[in-house]
């Protein structure tokens, strides 16, 4: 399997090296050759296998070029991680299947892809001698996920942005708490996108990436996108099965790292009617989806912050299987958003994505309403990540649907939401407990390229 970036302009990788770019030299996204698809007879052997069976079913058909001893001994470590047996499991609660992701070390779905690929860089640095500076940015989840997957391990430094204040206290405590020598955490005074841009920034700027050896644990890195793909096909057989009604997964996202996961598996030939993308008021997602209009606007603070994003940066490879895999349209598009700050799209095109996606945008009130409301009829707390993600199930979903829904944290991350919605604090799970009285460790600087790139040259000669 080979790897091709969305704008055209590398050739192609294998799967190691893909890994190792990360962002694609040329500025596009990593994506393989071609999709392969999956036979009917293939589906119904893999409903049978363990999560970890599942996982290296998959990502061996991707990972071609790492010894198959090698990748299942790195799969079976990376889940052995997790609190629960199924890993994500599946729970039935009124009418609703709500895919459990937040099993992990740091309670989020971006554990299931993340500690992954930390055990994926210390494998390939071991076989290459090589060293590794790891930078990303995160709007809460990311980046506590990525820490713990990577903390402690050798040849790897990471540098995590995060903008200052607008994470929850909890997703900060995750981050900052780590205290292990290669790990730096940087609160940028600003938002996400102004996190994200400099992360991108110091990629493109590919004399600094050689240099200082540069890697990226974003969902800009294709390994992070292939774990997840595992977790769709894994719930769609659990459900499935049950009736014969068409399956839906409902996805709240901000970044479409997520729900391009389910692009992939439905394209790989999983039987998904249809994908429900979830979104809070910033909506530019939806907007997309549901009006053609796929345009910047300002980042508005929600209850929901990992999805307080204007700049979908997996939006990209959507489009490239949008515009029929034409690199040259892809990179066109990019030029009319940093020119007019949006990308236009014709009627066929948009009759295209509409037969794939439907979408809702839920708004703050909105959010804590469903959170109660679950609450009060099922004894089940959602966070409000997930909370907009069964908004947008349960208003969607058509009687001959089924509805998966992707809880992407626990609870107890973002308690004030909770708590403002349910009147109840959401139970702590153990990995929580005495959070707030560990010592810490972070930087806070402004959101300034010059500044941060400094910050890394001085961390990274140090070490």
């Amino acid at each position: 399997m080979k790897y091709i970036s969305t704008r055209g302009g590398i050739a192609p990788l294998s799967f190691r090296d893909a890994v190792m770019m990360g962002l694609a030299t040329d500025g596009g996204l990593l994506l393989p050759e071609s999709i392969p698809a999956i036979s009917r007879e293939t589906l119904a052997a893999w409903q049978k296998l363990s999560y970890q069976e599942l996982a290296f079913a998959i990502i061996s058909i991707y990972a071609d070029d790492i010894p198959p001893a090698d990748l299942k001994a790195l799969i079976d470590r990376s889940y052995a991680t997790f609190t629960h047996p199924d890993i994500t499991p599946v729970v039935a609660k009124n009418g609703v299947e709500i895919l459990e992701l937040f099993h992990g070390p740091t309670l989020a779905f971006k554990d299931v892809a993340l500690q992954l690929l930390g055990n994926l860089f210390e494998y390939l640095l071991k076989e290459s001698g090589k060293k590794l500076n790891i930078i990303g940015a995160t709007s809460g989840d990311t980046g506590s996920a990525a820490i713990h997957g990577v903390r402690g391990k050798e040849n790897i430094n990471i540098f995590i942005l995060h903008p200052l204040g607008k994470t929850s206290p909890i997703q900060a405590m995750q981050m900052t708490t780590v205290t292990d020598p290669n790990v730096h955490n940087i609160a940028a005074r600003g938002t996400f996108d102004d996190c994200q841009n400099i992360v991108k920034t110091l990629f493109n700027d590919l004399a600094f990436k050689e240099e200082y050896s540069l890697g990226a644990v974003n969902s800009i890195n294709w390994a992070r996108v292939l774990a997840q793909v595992v977790y769709y096909f894994y719930a769609w057989f659990r459900v499935a099965d049950q009736g014969k009604k068409k399956v839906v997964f409902s996805v709240p996202t901000g970044n479409f790292g997520d729900i391009f996961a389910g692009y992939v598996a439905k394209l790989m030939g999983l039987p998904i009617d249809k994908l429900l993308l979830a979104t809070n008021e910033n909506n530019i997602l939806s907007r997309f989806i549901n009006d053609g209009d796929y345009s910047l606007g300002h980042v508005v603070p929600t209850v929901s912050p990992s999805m307080d994003i204007q700049l979908a940066s997996n939006f990209e490879r959507y489009l490239y299987y949008l515009y029929d895999q034409d690199p040259a349209r892809v990179r066109n598009a990019f030029a009319e958003l940093a020119r007019d700050g949006r990308i236009s799209f014709s009627k066929n095109e948009m009759d295209r994505v509409r037969a794939e996606f439907l979408s809702l945008s839920v708004n703050q009130q909105e959010t804590l309403d469903i959170i109660a409301r679950f609450h009060k009829e099922t004894g089940y707390l959602l966070d409000p990540h997930t909370a907009v993600g069964v908004k947008a199930a349960l208003d969607l979903t058509g009687p001959d649907q089924q509805a998966i829904c992707l809880a992407t944290a626990h609870p107890a991350k973002f308690g004030e939401a909770v708590t403002r919605a349910t009147g109840q604090d959401p139970p702590f799970p153990p990995s929580l407990v005495g959070i707030d009285k560990l010592p810490s460790r972070c930087e806070t600087m402004d959101a300034d390229l010059e500044q941060i790139k400094q910050f890394v040259k001085e961390k990274v000669k140090a070490r």
